[in-house]
């Protein structure tokens, strides 16, 4: 017995040295475009690398903003990735209301239906989305974006996986006592699943904040352009400026960290949640 736990314990310690070494080369990347942001242009890729600068550079964090219009294009993205991620929540979860906890006539095969769409890739239907879209007269607007981002497969496949934890009888006992479905859904479930709406949060956020190609093939007038366009537009300018360049990509981690940090009590246990049932 002595002998295992000697062994376990030896495992365990090489796995977390594993883990860490594995940790630490992975934010080798992001650390040095911290360091970098802090640098004149001549000292970024200096070697041996200067991870700390000797004089750090703060101006480049105010000059990106008066570059290109920053400010525009941050609003812009905020914009789009709060009412993206406002609409997959709630379609997402009222959806997987449905599929989990109502029955229906063919509710498996529409379901079975609805989750393939992921197989599929995007660069199949793109483009048949944005003719769509252009006979809508939504070419160059946000709401082409919203409406297309709106709804998603995965969201509803994870939201589903997780109520179907959730014990039937509660929303057998609700319907005795007089509530219908909505009220179910939005006085019930909803407050039940906290941990994945916060998993489907942070997923929904990060893809929709760091989106790249979905505005650069609908959004062409630079008011309306997002974050993600204007660091592309800004590196297209002043391709040599590459402290500013670390400044603003620095900037744009920012919200996604904050999102992240907020949510990651919840986000294993939506993720360990939602993989109980099949």
């Amino acid at each position: 017995m002595k002998i295992n736990n000697r062994k376990t314990k030896i495992f365990k310690g090489i796995l977390y040295v594993v883990l860490i070494v594995l940790a630490a080369v992975m934010m080798v990347p992001f650390v040095w475009m911290l360091s970098a942001s802090l640098k004149l242009d001549k000292d970024v890729f200096i070697f041996p690398i200067q991870w700390i600068p000797t004089n750090p550079r703060w101006k480049n964090y105010v000059d990106i903003w008066n570059k290109i219009p920053l400010a525009k294009f941050v609003l812009n993205t905020v914009k789009l990735t709060l009412i993206v991620t406002f609409l997959q929540l709630l379609t997402s979860s009222f959806a997987a209301y449905a599929f989990g906890k109502l029955e229906f006539k063919g509710k498996n095969i529409l379901f079975l239906a609805y989750i393939a769409t992921i197989a599929v890739p995007w660069q199949v239907y793109m483009v048949p989305q944005f003719m769509m879209m252009r006979s809508m007269g939504l070419a160059d607007t946000h709401l082409a974006i919203i409406f297309l981002q709106a709804f998603s497969a995965f969201g509803v496949f994870m939201m589903k996986q997780f109520y179907q934890g959730i014990p039937t009888e509660l929303c057998e006992a609700a319907r005795i006592d007089g509530m219908n479905e909505y009220k179910i859904w939005y006085k019930i479930m909803l407050p039940l699943s906290k941990p994945a709406l916060s998993t489907l949060t942070i997923f929904t956020f990060v893809n929709t904040w760091n989106d790249f190609l979905g505005p650069l093939i609908y959004l062409t007038t630079e008011s309306k352009k997002t974050l993600q366009l204007g660091l592309r537009m800004f590196i297209s300018q002043f391709g040599s400026e590459y402290g500013l360049i670390m400044a603003a990509s620095v900037l744009s981690l920012i919200p996604v960290l904050l999102v992240f940090l907020s949510l990651q009590k919840y986000f294993v246990e939506g993720v360990a949640a939602t993989g109980v049932k099949g």
